[in-house]
């Protein structure tokens, strides 16, 4: 097999999780590697651990794939055949189950796999039917989720020979999916990103949740698509509609499409927090594509405004760390003219795991003085001691000024997996 890419992240969320006494669910959007990561990257682990090959049991339920064994879809039949592989009752044996929901009845069989002490069971499954709640609720608290998202711009440049520069256009261009790394031409991805919304996640969302209204449902993965990085709510969609697209709708509608849309793998919500008033508001938040790829497939490539698309790489890169991601807000009173106005600070990020947090900022150029001072009024305005950083797009040696402030590059930041 050609070298891949090992997904060293994911990997590594695997390996802490072996042999922990819970099904391991790996999930995100179609075509983003789940399966790729059990077989054969974690298999590889196992056997280069020393495990026997036949002690890794791994089967593809996918009904695209015309190597799935068609008589195992039967549960009665992938029972017989699962427990006859398993011969010792203490040696550990590793079961990958691969787009498992097309056996009908299947949390019987994994629940069963699960209670043998010796058995450790990994599974995947499609949006439509297999998504995180499904999984709580199924294997009632015994399963343990890994979430895949396609690749970071890092993964996306292994064994590329290309200047970073060129590898940077095609990544904020075409995204990071793994099957384009076969594609030689820019025609087969275009082709192949938007056949994954026409037939693939769009129609899984309407399968799943017998959408009626398909038309509002792909206006609003496209309001989503335009608006990332902005600040929007449901109302502002509603209206969005009515006036360009002559769809109307309600505000609850549209709250259940992005709902859909979010459980989908498509897109994640970053919520808007005051940070001095230590709250959320509620009905404002930005929106987020899980690839930007896929983001400009679905407008046709109109809008490829770097400025929102390097915010985008950023926001999921912090996603891909681990971190729980909103955008700030700072509140202030300010003396204007001798009258005191009210001014809101946007923070792009505050990026949290745990005790550890940071605030973010995304600044494609601070070329002067004014838009540096631009960037830095909301960070200058916090005045807790947490780390606050600014990303620029120009390769810069990183630095830190007299405000405690730290600068560095995008690349650098996108490259150094470790920072943070």
């Amino acid at each position: 097999m050609d070298a891949y890419v090992k997904r060293e992240t994911y990997l590594n969320r695997l390996i802490v999780r072996k042999e922990n006494g819970l099904v391991k669910a790996v999930t995100g959007p179609r075509r983003s590697g789940k399966s790729f990561l059990l077989n054969p990257i974690f298999k590889d682990y196992l056997l280069e651990q020393g495990v026997p090959e036949d002690h890794i049991i791994s089967i593809s339920f996918d009904v695209e794939d015309e190597n799935t064994p068609q008589e195992l879809l039967d549960r009665e039949k992938l029972k017989e055949y699962l427990y006859s592989r398993i011969t010792s009752k203490t040696e550990p044996y590793y079961i990958f189950l691969d787009e498992i929901q097309e056996v009908d009845g299947f949390e019987k069989i994994v629940n069963g796999l699960n209670n043998r002490p010796n058995v450790d069971v990994y599974i995947t499954g499609s949006n439509s039917k297999f998504l995180s709640h499904d999984i709580i609720t199924i294997f009632r608290g015994r399963s343990d989720e890994v979430n895949i998202m396609p690749f970071t711009f890092k993964e996306f440049c292994q064994d590329r020979t290309e200047t970073i520069n060129e590898l940077w256009k095609e990544y904020y261009t075409y995204g990071g999916l793994p099957a384009l790394r076969k594609m030689p031409t820019y025609e087969q991805k275009i082709t192949y990103l938007q056949r994954l919304w026409k037939k693939t996640y769009l129609d899984d969302v309407v399968e799943r949740h017998r959408v009626e209204n398909r038309e509002a449902l792909e206006a609003i993965a496209d309001a989503l698509c335009s608006s990332i990085g902005s600040l929007t709510n449901t109302s502002r969609i509603t209206n969005t509609l009515a006036s360009v697209r002559k769809i109307k709708i309600t505000d609850d509608t549209v709250a259940k499409y992005i709902s859909y849309l979010e459980e989908a793998f498509l897109f994640n919500e970053a919520k808007r927090y005051n940070i001095k008033g230590n709250k959320y508001y509620e009905n404002i938040k930005k929106y987020y594509s899980v690839d930007v790829g896929l983001r400009n497939a679905r407008l046709n490539y109109r809008q490829l405004e770097q400025t929102h698309l390097m915010e985008n790489v950023i926001f999921n890169e912090l996603l891909n760390r681990g971190f729980t991601v909103d955008v700030g807000v700072v509140e202030l009173r300010e003396k204007k003219d001798g009258k005191l106005e009210y001014k809101q600070y946007e923070v792009d990020f505050i990026a949290a795991n745990g005790n550890e947090k940071y605030y973010i900022q995304s600044a494609y150029e601070m070329s002067g003085d004014e838009k540096r001072e631009q960037e830095l009024k909301s960070l200058k305005r916090i005045d807790d001691s947490f780390q606050k950083i600014v990303i620029v797009k120009d390769d810069i040696m990183p630095y830190r000024d007299e405000k405690g402030i730290y600068y560095t590059g995008l690349f650098q930041f996108l490259m150094n997996d470790k920072m943070l």
